[in-house]
């Protein structure tokens, strides 16, 4: 059964297929359109996970880049292919993505500028990343809205901005500073992933969240946490601390497992 057959009543879907240094990958719908939000696993994984939750790719309507990392784009261009997706990518990151390959169609978009897919509203904003043009994004339907920042370095006040009364956001916690310091990853990657280009840590992300949080939100979901540097447990025990002004859900994404589909109404 898929998400459009069903007459359940809700505003938003989401479904986070993975998330990690391996690939990530993110599903929404309004029940009449959906989307993909990077598609960094193979074609034929992501069509797994999406049949293990019921849902089909056959009903997707478009894929969302947000930068040129092969974690974000393995899948894009087959699945582009295979079902006749238009990818909606940034110029800047097009032109960094020459294994995308050949695109069923390209759709440009800028920072800053909103733009609708059927009844989604999507506004992609900036982030501090070392890619070409790297974006989050926030998708809106029927003024429920859902905010996506991972691969950031830093939460710019623009980030803040764009990320402010979601009812469901996914953010970054990466790593955890002292399995950082003490892991295995030679210095210059170290100090890559502690940069303002690189990743947030979990401190960093409990921050972010005590910003953000407010009594509307509904559900938090933890990405991209490292294999290495990290564990979901620490991750959580971090940022749980920051949701003292709300009822959120918090959760972790997995990297080998699709998350449950999360119904916003």
């Amino acid at each position: 059964m898929t998400l459009e057959s069903k007459q359940s009543p809700y505003n938003l879907a989401v479904c986070t297929l993975a998330s990690g240094s391996k690939g990530n990958a993110t599903y929404i719908s309004d029940g009449q359109t959906s989307i993909l939000v990077d598609a960094g696993l193979s074609g034929v994984e992501i069509e797994r996970r999406l049949s293990a939750r019921g849902l089909a790719p056959e009903s997707l309507d478009a894929i969302i880049v947000s930068h040129e990392h092969a974690d974000h784009i393995k899948g894009a261009g087959i699945l582009s292919r295979r079902y006749n997706l238009p990818v909606y990518i940034s110029q800047k990151t097009a032109q960094a993505s020459p294994q995308l390959g050949r695109l069923h169609e390209i759709r440009s978009f800028e920072c800053g500028r909103t733009f609708n897919i059927h009844r989604l509203s999507v506004r992609p904003f900036s982030i501090s990343h070392d890619a070409e043009d790297p974006a989050g994004f926030t998708v809106g339907q029927n003024g429920v809205t859902i905010g996506i920042a991972t691969d950031l370095g830093v939460a710019t006040a623009m980030v803040k901005e764009h990320l402010k009364r979601c009812a469901l956001l996914i953010l970054e916690a990466n790593h955890d500073p002292k399995m950082l310091a003490t892991g295995p990853y030679p210095w210059p990657l170290k100090q890559r992933i502690k940069s303002r280009s690189g990743h947030l840590s979990n401190q960093d992300s409990k921050e972010l969240l005590d910003h953000l949080q407010h009594e509307h939100l509904q559900y938090v979901i933890l990405a991209h946490l490292s294999e290495n540097n990290n564990t979901p447990q620490k991750a959580f025990d971090e940022v749980v601390k920051a949701l003292t002004h709300c009822n959120a859900r918090l959760s972790v994404a997995d990297q080998y497992t699709s998350g449950p589909v999360i119904y916003l109404k």
